[in-house]
């Protein structure tokens, strides 16, 4: 499997594309059990100084990065207090990080997607751009 050399090249402003993010299928999938339906952020498809991103490499950092927004979470996601005494660690919309090789990547309605399980995910954030330490959060 070829992976792309991403250590120290491209920090999370860089790939996000928060403006240009497409709308989510309005119809979803039941999502079962201790499942949740995670949408990667959307990559860039340009660099800052207009050079476009091929598409294999586009691919290649979707599903490299570990920043997504919560779709759906499945019904018994959270429900065991014995796992999770304090309750849910996410909602449906926030902002969460999970392992790098983590759940099932799938497209739905032509939209990329990863199902994880309620204990992979990692922790919520308020935004993905707050996990680059070069990001100046004045603005």
């Amino acid at each position: 499997m070829r992976q792309p050399a991403l250590a120290k090249v491209i920090k999370n402003d860089q790939w996000i594309d928060k403006e240009n993010e497409s709308a989510d299928p309005e119809i979803l999938p039941h999502i079962p059990g201790f499942h949740i339906l995670v949408r990667p952020c959307s990559i860039k498809n340009k660099t800052k100084g207009g050079i476009f991103i091929p598409d294999s490499t586009q691919e290649d950092m979707a599903y490299l990065t570990t920043v997504g927004r919560v779709i759906i979470i499945g019904d018994l996601a959270y429900g065991d207090s014995s796992r999770f005494p304090n309750g849910p660690w996410c909602q449906e919309g926030d902002y969460v990080c999970y392992g790098k090789h983590s759940g099932n990547k799938l497209f739905y309605q032509g939209k990329r997607f990863i199902l994880l399980f309620d204990d992979q995910i990692l922790m919520t954030i308020d935004s993905p751009h707050h996990l680059d330490p070069t990001y100046d959060l004045s603005n």
